[in-house]
């Protein structure tokens, strides 16, 4: 598989290589090792959450608090959709960028959301399949969320906001600035230290 990193710093497209013949195709979605060796430690599993969308639904931007957050692999095994990382960490050197990658039963690609980052995602076709790996259990009030529609981070949403739908929470979710006044936000500090200690505590197994 092919791993590349987005410009903000913890995120990853990983593309696998596809194998075809008159039977289908197969592929690897989510390689262990691969995985560890392009963040510096494995993604030790806790859940797996599915969404099934249907063309012009917004999930996001949502995020956990650190520790411990939440570390993501998404995925797209059906339909289409635009997958955004929002770089949330106050103190970060690219607070407030965000970088995007297309989703889809085609290409295949998967992103890695490291713990502390924002996570959006916009639904391109009816019953897209959006599949998540993560390595903390759903904690809800540890998780919070920034309007995608938030100017000063401003997203390139792939629809016109009439079209887009939101759930009531995401449609009432904070500003990024007003996150960052009620002190929702996490740190680049805490963020780089636990994902730093989970490196090391990795090497030094």
């Amino acid at each position: 598989m092919r791993i590349r990193e987005l410009s903000v710093p913890g995120a990853l497209a990983v593309t696998p290589r596809q194998f075809a013949d008159e039977r289908g195709v197969f592929y690897e979605h989510y390689r262990f090792e691969a995985l560890a060796e392009a963040v510096g430690h494995p993604l030790e599993l806790r859940q797996g959450n599915t969404s099934v969308s249907r063309r012009g639904v917004v999930r996001g931007i949502h995020f956990a608090q650190v520790p411990p957050s939440q570390a993501k692999y998404v995925t797209v095994p059906h339909g289409a959709a635009i997958d955004y990382v929002v770089d949330i960490r106050v103190g970060s050197p690219t607070f407030g960028h965000w970088d995007a990658v297309r989703l889809d039963g085609t290409e295949r690609t998967a992103v890695y959301i490291a713990e502390g980052l924002g996570h959006c995602v916009v639904a391109l076709d009816d019953d897209t399949v959006v599949s998540y790996l993560v390595n903390q259990v759903f904690t809800p009030e540890r998780e919070h969320g920034i309007t995608p529609f938030d100017e000063t981070i401003g997203l390139e949403l792939p629809l016109p906001r009439e079209q887009l739908v939101l759930a009531p929470k995401d449609a009432a979710a904070p500003t990024l600035a007003e996150a960052e006044r009620l002190g929702l936000l996490p740190t680049w500090d805490a963020a780089i230290g636990l994902t730093t200690a989970l490196d090391e505590a990795w090497r030094a197994r």
